[in-house]
């Protein structure tokens, strides 16, 4: 787990987000949540990117296995069981404590009028993308988002076994190849 504010990513961590992402990397100011391996698994996003554009979504969730099995989970019909989970008032209680801190850290780069009061995912009161909740729990550690702790339990992914398509192309401690 790293907290912000974050280190700024190097030329290479860049070039391996864009590589997960399959497009070019926009507004990452730091590398939130690393595979085993060291790759960048979420990155922190400025709230306004480059163009002006606001971007509530501060924790991107970039490792394609990670991503893919959100995207399994949303398509088997996940979604509705984890936002019943709200029904229970700690875990609701939790959820807007994550979209609290969510906030927080995205403020930390930068506090946007368009997106005040907005995190992400849905929080703090439904769920709407566990790719956002994921990518918040992952960055956040276990036990700040309650959703995205259960979708990461529910996935065929996991955050302690690498996945990377090229393990051999996998940052080193120091950020370098």
């Amino acid at each position: 787990m790293t907290t912000p504010p974050y280190e700024t990513p190097t030329a290479v961590e860049i070039d391996v987000v864009s590589s997960q992402l399959g497009r070019e990397a926009r507004g990452v100011v730091g590398i939130a949540a690393r595979c085993v391996c060291g790759n960048p698994t979420v990155v922190a996003t400025a709230p306004r990117l480059g163009d002006g554009t606001p971007f509530p979504t501060f924790y991107y969730l970039t490792h394609p296995a990670a991503t893919t099995a959100m995207s399994t989970l949303e398509a088997a019909r996940v979604m509705p069981e984890l936002a019943a989970m709200l029904e229970d008032e700690a875990v609701a209680a939790a959820y807007l404590a994550a979209h609290e801190s969510y906030l927080e850290d995205r403020a930390r780069y930068g506090e946007v009028p368009e997106i005040a009061g907005i995190s992400a995912g849905g929080m703090p009161s439904r769920v709407k993308c566990l790719h956002a909740v994921a990518a918040h729990a992952l960055a956040a550690g276990p036990g700040v988002n309650p959703i995205g702790d259960a979708a990461l339990e529910r996935s065929t992914w996991s955050p302690q076994r690498c996945a990377c398509v090229r393990p051999g192309a996998a940052l080193s401690a120091s950020g370098s190849e």
